[in-house]
């Protein structure tokens, strides 16, 4: 697994890790979708999504709990993935391993290093008008990796307009408790891009809703 390091305009830094390499494997998920996985396709479970329903990913933190809609039909791949590993338990005590204010919180890595994921990959790739505002969630890659290729990297936006390019898979939008996402957010750095938080924000748990 390699690093991602993408620079932005404002010379900040965004850090993350996608999948494996692409295969040509697929594998079904949501409404009789099909989805290409790399890596091993063995580790993926996508879950079945009702694009006709609200799904939503209740994040409870060591910092108090926040809320996002899945964006199902911009990102079925994706947000299936997602919700597989939601249900699997995946999250459950992984941390925030990169704050970067006024830029984004980044978590789901299962080694905390900004390297790891789940073993596998998706790609929805992003509507070329999609705009990085606060309270967006989307997934993380390495630079190598096509535009909206997922693994279990995830971030939220806590700027108003980061800037970022239309290459990162968009996996939802903060409905509730943008208060804890900017708390959260305020652990780190300013002038550090890498993003090592000040103090440790723990996942304590994921819950996947659907109403």
């Amino acid at each position: 697994m390699k690093r991602l390091i993408v620079l932005l305009p404002i010379v900040v830094l965004l850090v993350g890790c996608g999948g494996d390499k692409k295969s040509d494997n697929n594998a079904s998920g949501g409404s009789s979708m099909n989805c290409e996985i790399g890596g091993d396709k063995s580790k993926a479970d996508l879950a079945d999504l009702d694009p006709n329903q609200t799904n939503s990913v209740v994040v409870d933190t060591s910092k108090g709990s926040f809320t996002f809609e899945l964006a199902t039909k911009i990102s079925p791949c994706t947000t299936a993935s997602f919700a597989g590993l939601v249900k699997k338990g995946f999250f459950d005590g992984l941390t925030f391993h990169r704050i970067v204010p006024g830029f984004v919180i980044q978590g789901g890595d299962p080694e905390g290093t900004g390297m790891g994921g789940p073993g596998y990959s998706t790609v929805d790739a992003p509507p070329k008008d999609t705009q990085y505002k606060k309270g967006l969630v989307a997934m993380a890659k390495t630079q190598a990796e096509p535009a909206g290729t997922s693994g279990s990297q995830f971030f939220v936006v806590t700027g108003a307009d980061v800037g970022l390019p239309p290459d990162y898979a968009v996996l939802g939008n903060v409905t509730d408790g943008i208060d804890v996402v900017e708390e959260i957010g305020k652990l780190g750095d300013p002038n550090d891009p890498s993003g090592t938080p000040t103090e440790p924000v723990k996942i304590d748990k994921m819950e996947l809703r659907t109403g």
